[in-house]
């Protein structure tokens, strides 16, 4: 296949991912408009429900916005061989198998940080600020972006070194070991997020003692979930809106509390809302969700593993010389719609097993407060009641409010 043709193709590719899912948005936003359905009628008063239209529409037209620029930067950037020109300039600092390709990828990454700041800062200063949302500071919001980078260097530029030492090791069957290695990093990171990753950002104190704690304790009791420790994360540092999760496994479980989800939700609505994670837990969800992921990982990298070699990939990004580094950027790209569609499979999968966990939380008479729990923090996120059903096919990890409700008083 000429390079001229190739070009062309993920130009189509990287095109066509954007009309999709700017399709999805004009969709979303047309149908804001709908009349909220029998059932939800009680969350909003009017003025506030034009406030969560607003804070939709106002998110969508950013979205759209700097989906636009990333496009536009990136088309660019292959039209005038920008991504080969740099890697031949990181050349002739270092031809290292394993530094090139760090160094490489370092710059892009920070080059996409400068490009995304001023995209982030206006998200987090302007919109979640006139609505309410932001308490970050803009000295918090610093302080992520350095933290976020030295750990971005740190775990992303380890991993991928250890999969260019693989590649360089065990040749066309690397994909076995980058497999080994990014799974293994997954089940790390499930074990301990919480633990050594979380405090760089957040403090999590423990439950105090009191109603809430025993009631989150009687029930772990009653369906035989064991938990080892119950802390309160100060989610209001940076926004207002409320969230709880579980994680770890096995004896390192843990959960974690935003202190914003106990200012909005009585003690019963906390435990119902709970309940439904342990529900995903009891239901196997976690494990049938990492079955899923390492699937879709090992799959992705024996493709990787096919393709990597083929000298083409660097001349379409504008270099003769064929590098590791940019065989697997061609990849990238070349893989982006198949990761789309195995997305629409997980939010399809996952919807299902929200369902589940509604429906554990229902067999323990919790029902009613975590309806009333999921409308509360629906109502303080100003969540959109009335998301069209394609965006909500193709992009929702959880089912409508709606719907979640509906099924629980079947």
């Amino acid at each position: 296949m000429q390079t001229n043709t190739l070009l062309i193709i993920l130009f189509l590719i990287l095109i066509g991912q954007y009309l999709f899912n700017t399709i999805l948005t004009v969709l979303n936003n047309k149908n804001r408009d709908a009349v909220i359905p029998e059932g939800l009628n009680d969350i909003y008063e009017s003025q506030e429900y034009q406030k969560s239209q607003n804070y939709g529409k106002e998110n969508a037209t950013f979205s759209l916005f700097s989906s636009t620029i990333s496009l536009i930067v990136t088309l660019l950037f292959l039209a005038m061989g920008i991504f080969g020109k740099l890697d031949l300039w990181v050349g002739t600092y270092t031809t290292h198998p394993v530094v090139q390709p760090l160094l490489f990828f370092g710059i892009l990454g920070l080059g996409s940080l400068i490009l995304q700041l001023p995209i982030s800062y206006y998200h987090t200063f302007v919109i979640e600020e006139k609505y309410n949302f932001n308490r970050s500071t803009i000295k918090t919001f610093l302080l992520d972006q350095v933290k976020s980078i030295l750990l971005g260097g740190i775990l992303g530029g380890g991993i991928l070194a250890l999969i260019i030492l693989a590649y360089l090791s065990l040749g066309s069957t690397f994909f076995i070991a980058a497999f080994a290695i990014v799974a293994g990093f997954s089940l790390f990171m499930l074990l301990f997020y919480s633990s050594l990753i979380v405090p760089l950002f957040n403090k999590q104190t423990p439950l105090k003692e009191g109603d809430l704690k025993n009631k989150i304790l009687d029930f772990a009791k009653e369906v035989n979930f064991p938990i080892k420790e119950i802390y309160v994360m100060d989610g209001s540092k940076r926004s207002s809106k409320a969230n709880a999760y579980f994680t770890g496994l096995g004896k390192t479980k843990r959960i974690v509390l935003f202190d914003t989800l106990i200012e909005q939700l009585t003690e019963d609505e906390i435990v119902a809302v709970l309940a439904h994670e342990v529900g995903h837990s009891k239901k196997k969800h976690v494990i049938q969700s990492m079955i899923f992921s390492f699937a879709q990982q090992l799959l992705m990298f024996y493709l990787l593993s096919l393709v990597i070699e083929y000298p083409i990939s660097s001349k379409v990004l504008g270099s003769d010389t064929h590098t590791f580094e940019l065989g697997l950027l061609f990849f990238s790209f070349v893989f982006s719609p198949f990761s789309e569609i195995t997305s629409i499979a997980l939010s399809i999968f996952s919807r299902k097993n929200e369902y589940e966990a509604d429906a554990f939380a229902k067999e323990y008479q919790l029902k009613e407060p975590l309806i009333s729990g999921l409308k509360k923090i629906s109502k303080n996120a100003l969540v959109n009641l009335t998301p069209h059903p394609l965006v909500v096919k193709c992009t929702y990890s959880h089912p409508t409010l709606l719907q979640r409700i509906t099924n629980l008083n079947k």
